[in-house]
């Protein structure tokens, strides 16, 4: 009888589908561009739910549009395991970030699968949609309906070509009037447990391929826009000028600083000025300002500091001022049960335990919210994510996946 601590994945195969996966979407300069919904992303769901079937699961999509593997177990009445992650990426983005959970989850069951091992829970892997939220600027879409938080409100959220999340569900043969209807209840997934890479440098540091994850990190997203007027660069003089970018410029000085006193982290990841002309003063600027901190309460404070802090420049210069909160999540914590499984997978395996904060949000953070969660790191070279310089090698992206491995395994006995 086959042991079930001698098993592996096979690797070659696991990297070849990365690999794949990685051309669609790819551009001339390495990056790779599958916005939620898109063709390219669509065209990567054929893919996925290809080789969901190659594996031999039975393959459905959900009412949000997530893509459902199953390999079932000997209980059909017992509460499932769930891995998975997303394939939706950023702009020029890298071929790693949630695609290994996704491939990995796939190679994991196919795995259990192939060496007849019994597992009395029934296991799946899924392919959420829309995590990354770049597309219409807010995040989890998949997970959170799942979990039973889907906001028809999102419906209206447009991307930069004007088109609404409605019509690019539409377009990809997603009802979105029905996107509620993915929610589960409690009972119906017994854990959830993440394979990502790490997206940070801490691994690399410690010279070790795995990690396992105490808590993630919570975001609150802000939408902040500062009006002032739009004049002459030349026949303003300075004392009459209401120039929003300047007081833009001392906004974000004052936010890095409240993100260290808080003991945070705060990214102006984009800054629009209008009208955007060398030789006018911008009438207006719009800045988008990611919130990051691992206790709830600090997260909070975090906001309502640079809140405050923003008010009072903009009411000095003269400037009107409107913050809008596009999207949030609590940090969470992962299940102890969870990570102790994690660690004797580690063990198995033969790499040390090493446990740690993670900093990037995950599908995870709004599973949380269903059922117990678990989450695996993966090293990344340089800590470089959201880049074509993304990349973990086949022996890191093998030894998650083998801790995947082994977990599922005694999550599902």
């Amino acid at each position: 009888m086959l042991n079930p601590l001698s098993v592996q994945i096979n690797s070659e195969r696991l990297w070849t589908s990365l690999e794949a996966l990685g051309q669609i979407g790819a551009d001339e300069q390495g990056g790779i561009t599958r916005l939620s919904l898109t063709d390219e992303e669509m065209t990567g769901r054929q893919f996925v739910m290809s080789l969901m079937a190659d594996a031999g699961l039975e393959v459905r999509q959900d009412e949000a549009g997530n893509l459902i593997g199953v390999l079932a177990g000997e209980d059909p009445d017992a509460a499932v395991i769930a891995t998975g992650s997303h394939i939706d990426t950023v702009i020029q983005g890298g071929r790693f970030d949630g695609a290994l959970g996704v491939l990995a989850g796939i190679e994991v069951l196919r795995t259990i699968k192939e060496q007849g091992i019994r597992h009395a829970r029934s296991l799946e892997i899924i392919c959420f949609t829309d995590e990354e939220g770049v597309r219409f600027g807010a995040g989890y879409l998949g997970s959170r309906a799942m979990s039973g938080g889907w906001d028809n409100r999102w419906l209206e959220l447009k991307d930069a070509n004007g088109i609404s999340l409605k019509r690019a569900m539409e377009n990809a043969d997603v009802n979105p009037d029905n996107a509620a209807l993915a929610s589960r209840t409690r009972q119906s997934i017994q854990a959830y447990v993440e394979l990502h890479i790490e997206q940070g440098r801490v691994l690399e540091a410690l010279g070790t391929s795995v990690g396992i994850a105490t808590a993630i990190y919570g975001h609150c997203w802000l939408e902040v826009t500062v009006r002032g007027r739009a004049d002459h660069a030349g026949t303003t003089p300075m004392k009459l000028r209401q120039d929003p970018l300047t007081a833009t410029a001392a906004q974000l000085l004052a936010i890095e600083q409240i993100a260290v006193e808080h003991g945070g982290v705060a990214t102006i990841g984009t800054l629009k000025l209008a009208p955007g002309a060398i030789n006018v003063i911008p009438g207006e600027v719009v800045y988008s300002v990611d919130l990051r901190h691992e206790e709830a309460e600090k997260l909070l404070q975090m906001e309502i500091a640079i809140r405050e802090a923003l008010t009072g420049i903009a009411e000095e210069k003269g400037l009107s001022l409107s913050i809008i909160a596009t999207d949030s999540a609590p940090p969470v914590r992962s299940s102890q049960m969870i990570m102790d499984t994690l660690a004797e997978s580690c063990r198995i395996n033969e790499f040390p335990e090493h446990y740690m904060v993670c900093g990037a949000g995950h599908d995870a953070v709004a599973m949380n919210e269903l059922t117990e969660i678990g989450l695996i790191l993966v090293r990344s070279r340089d800590g470089i994510s959201h880049h074509p310089l993304e990349w973990s090698s086949p022996e890191d992206c093998e030894a998650g996946a083998n801790v995947l491995l082994h977990a599922l395994i005694k999550l599902s006995i």
